[in-house]
């Protein structure tokens, strides 16, 4: 389901501007990677630049005898077609009309302009041509305008049959190589500056700034290439953000725009881009692969995976866009990846610390922390459901505790410290030798050692354990002294500890609403027994035989054959050797 959502809402996003936007700019950096360039460039650009204003030594416009010059100057050297990005749409002086009238020819291409005009009323659509006797003339007109993707970048090849670059191409008897009725992106092959150019002044005087047949058989495109004042024809701007401002930072003239424009359709460089349903198919089947990729639990695999996978989506796109000319944007389906993959991370990471607190708040009150955290770190470690295995399982017992209840019947909170003052001491007696405390009962303490962790020397640990706990007596009968009432006539208390060992049954056992780690066992009633016959054989451990023979490194000696209430055979004690 979070999968689903992640798929659903990405899938949502790639219908906004949003993802849109960002595929844009996707699109212009892997174009940009390794671009596919044609054999030699198409056009050569006559720019109108700041040289070629000072040249001249006049400001935009420039007479349209100037023009007429230029065409002359080219024809003379060879040229094979002629392209003027600047729109000629009105007459000016009668003269400097028909001087550029008389040079015009058929292989004359002049801008047309088309424009959509917005009013409160309405849209209007408006085509402004070059003034009529330059086409009577011989030449012809294409639409020269360029559409901007809604990020200001200009990618896309103009959709117009009779475009500017396409009358071009068709004028020197090329083949148009790919039509779509999808839009094609444009194949950029480097920032500003990567047509050969040369100033406009140049070209005036070929012979005097140019290599001898530097025009001949070649394809000029003539148009604005301003840096200081990019608007200088009125007009508007005549420079863009194309896929290479990316890196380069620079706008490109609007005659190197339409060179490229012009390679792309004569080499069939153009990059073809998906329906939608084609990124939605692609949304889907990133999150499939999103499951996929959230099933190892390390979060390192996890993290490895995830990265190799992005890659390879993004590195897929660059492949095909390299190699089959077609663009599908990556945005879409490595976001639903990742963000499938994070959410599904982060639930299982919310789901771990859960557990994990779960963990600490069911053991923490039984066992040392250090054995809390390796539970926590590795849950496998326990079998919550019950399993059967040998443990050592430890009873103590307050003996004249009863006297000290009597004593404080009036003073149940001081009660409560003194026995909180008995139990605490022995409690952390028990933690610190890996012991499981299982319930206080009372003034009774029941432990066991050997789960939920394993201890191999589980019975030597609990006879430690008890050892300890049998030395620290002095010390709690002086502070449960200091606790009692003034005048208070209470005999020193012991203890009285029963060690068994056995195979248990051990687990979470209770209710579905309430339940323990605890065991169940033969064992654990014989290790109760046990405490219960210290007072009767004046002693304070009573140890079974399986937990003395399992301690061969201590000593003991034994008390009794003892037969204990429900069970049939005598048991063999023992307590701890003086000697």
């Amino acid at each position: 389901m979070l999968v689903a959502g992640s798929a659903l809402l990405v899938g949502l996003l790639s219908l906004t501007t949003i993802i849109r936007d960002l595929d844009g700019r996707s699109f212009d950096y892997l174009s940009t990677v390794a671009p596919v360039m044609p054999d030699q460039p198409g056009v050569t650009l006559i720019a109108i630049d700041e040289p070629s204003m000072a040249a001249i030594g006049q400001q935009w416009p420039w007479p349209r005898s100037q023009h007429a010059e230029l065409i002359r100057q080219l024809r003379k050297g060879g040229t094979k077609a002629i392209a003027f990005d600047v729109v000629f749409a009105e007459p000016t002086d009668p003269e400097e009309d028909q001087a550029l009238v008389n040079a015009m020819g058929p292989d004359i291409v002049l801008a047309a302009d088309e424009s959509l005009i917005e009013r409160p009323y309405g849209s209007t659509l408006v085509r402004t041509e070059p003034f009529a006797d330059l086409i009577t003339a011989g030449a012809v007109s294409g639409v020269a305008s360029l559409s901007m993707d809604g990020d200001g970048v200009l990618r896309n090849i103009p959709r117009y049959a009779d475009g500017f670059m396409t009358t071009l191409l068709r004028m020197i008897g090329g083949d148009i190589l790919q039509q779509s009725q999808r839009p094609r992106r444009i194949q950029y092959f480097g920032p500003p500056g990567s047509y050969p150019t040369i100033s406009y002044y140049q070209a005036l005087d070929p012979a005097a700034f140019l290599p001898p047949d530097y025009l001949k058989d070649q394809i000029v495109v003539i148009g604005f290439a301003l840096q200081a004042n990019a608007d200088v024809a009125a007009g508007g701007v005549d420079a863009f953000e194309t896929a290479y401002t990316l890196r380069s930072r620079q706008l490109t003239p609007g005659i190197e725009v339409q060179a490229t424009i012009f390679d792309n359709l004569r080499k069939g460089l153009s990059i073809g881009t998906a329906p939608t349903w084609v990124s939605l198919l692609l949304v889907a089947l990133a999150a499939a692969l999103a499951l996929l990729v959230s099933r190892p639990r390390s979060p390192v695999v996890k993290a490895l995976l995830l990265t190799t996978a992005a890659l390879a989506m993004i590195g897929g796109c660059w492949l095909l866009l390299q190699y089959g000319r077609f663009w599908i944007g990556p945005v879409a389906p490595t976001t639903t990846l990742i963000l499938a993959v994070v959410t599904v991370a982060t639930r299982d990471f919310t789901s771990e610390q859960r557990q994990r607190r779960a963990v600490t708040n069911a053991f923490g009150q039984y066992l040392a922390p250090e054995m809390v955290k390796k539970i926590a770190d590795d849950p496998g470690l326990l079998n919550l459901g019950g399993e059967s295995r040998e443990l050592t399982i430890l009873f103590s017992d307050i003996r004249g505790f009863t006297s000290i209840a009597e004593a404080m019947q009036h003073d149940p909170q001081g009660l409560t410290r003194v026995i909180n003052a008995i139990l605490t001491p022995l409690s952390n007696i028990i933690l610190r030798h890996g012991g499981t405390i299982d319930k206080y009962m009372g003034d009774c303490v029941m432990a066991f050692w050997n789960a939920p962790l394993d201890d191999p020397d589980h019975a030597l640990h609990a006879v430690e354990a008890a050892q300890e706990m049998l030395a620290t007596m002095e010390q709690i009968n002086l502070d449960v002294q200091a606790m009692l009432p003034a005048g208070s006539d209470v005999p020193v208390i012991r203890m009285g500890i029963g060690i068994n060992t056995g195979t248990c049954v051990v687990g979470n056992m209770g209710s579905d609403r309430r339940f323990d780690y605890s065991v169940l066992g033969d064992a654990v009633n014989l290790a109760s027994r046990l405490e219960g016959q210290c007072k009767e054989q004046a002693v304070d451990l009573l140890v079974g035989q399986s937990t003395a023979q399992a301690v061969p490194s201590v000593k003991f000696r034994k008390v009794a054959d003892i037969q204990v209430k429900g069970r049939t055979a005598t048991e063999a004690t023992y307590t701890l050797s003086d000697a």
